[in-house]
């Protein structure tokens, strides 16, 4: 793949974030609290501010919008969407599930997405119309079209269990899928988009999370909506991830 300067410099900017970020992984790290109660660290936002500051030497004119600085350069064509540490409740208690998420977006439209995760050594990427990779190696979605054969990952399912409806859908849903895993965060994207696993489900997102991954996904051949079949804006928390050809079937059930 002949890699575009805008995914070249996405991609130098995650691995800058990762510079960042490993030294903080065997300190004691200050968590305070945001309104919401998720926690930031230094790391944090040391990993915004060379994100931050990588790409604006690159791109000057394009915007940005952080999970710690929040936004700049409104109006602007081309929008850079990003989570230094996605997951930063598995950073804080030590365990390997996080990753820095870059996505572009060009007139409101995803066209680039950069996940990557130190501790599981995984660098996803994907950029509009030229496929999706992991670790410089083209994957693919699943082609399984039974829910019989194929697994279902769950992430965080909190606002799901409350709605009443829904939750009783997908309890419905369950015992008809082989498998049903909860890996949860970056690494349920990953899995589908290299076809190692075949739905994912989640209620309690933030597109800063998502977006990157809806890239790899759709670039792998997956289909990537809300749970109402919509695309995912701004505005989206919740996300229904697969691998095309099982989405009708859970859209019709929880849509």
């Amino acid at each position: 793949m002949n890699q575009s300067s805008l995914l070249q410099t996405a991609i130098a900017a995650a691995r800058a974030a990762e510079a960042v970020i490993r030294p903080y992984l065997d300190a004691t790290l200050k968590v305070d609290l945001k309104a919401d109660r998720s926690p930031v660290t230094e790391a944090d936002v040391a990993a915004e501010e060379i994100i931050h500051r990588t790409i604006g030497e690159r791109f000057p004119d394009h915007g940005f919008y952080g999970e710690e600085t929040g936004q700049s350069g409104e109006g602007s064509e081309y929008l850079w969407l990003v989570d230094p540490i996605d997951g930063t409740k598995s950073f804080v208690r030590g365990y390997p599930f996080f990753s820095t998420q870059i996505a572009l977006w060009h007139r409101g439209q995803p066209i680039l997405g950069v996940s990557n995760a130190p501790l599981f050594e995984e660098l996803a990427y994907a950029e509009a119309g030229q496929g999706a990779f992991l670790n410089d190696r083209p994957v693919r979605v699943s082609d399984l079209a039974d829910p019989a054969d194929a697994t279902l990952s769950l992430g965080n399912i909190k606002t799901l269990a409350q709605d009443t409806p829904r939750w009783s859908a997908l309890g419905g849903l369950i015992p008809r899928f082989n498998r049903v895993r909860g890996y949860g965060d970056f690494y349920h994207y990953h899995l589908l988009a290299a076809g190692k696993l075949d739905v994912v489900v989640e209620s309690d997102v933030n597109i800063l999370d998502v977006a990157a991954l809806s890239v790899i996904v759709g670039e792998a051949g997956g289909r990537v909506t809300d749970l109402r079949g919509q695309p995912l804006n701004r505005d989206s928390t919740t996300i229904l991830a697969s691998n095309g050809a099982l989405h009708d079937i859970l859209l019709d059930t929880l849509g």
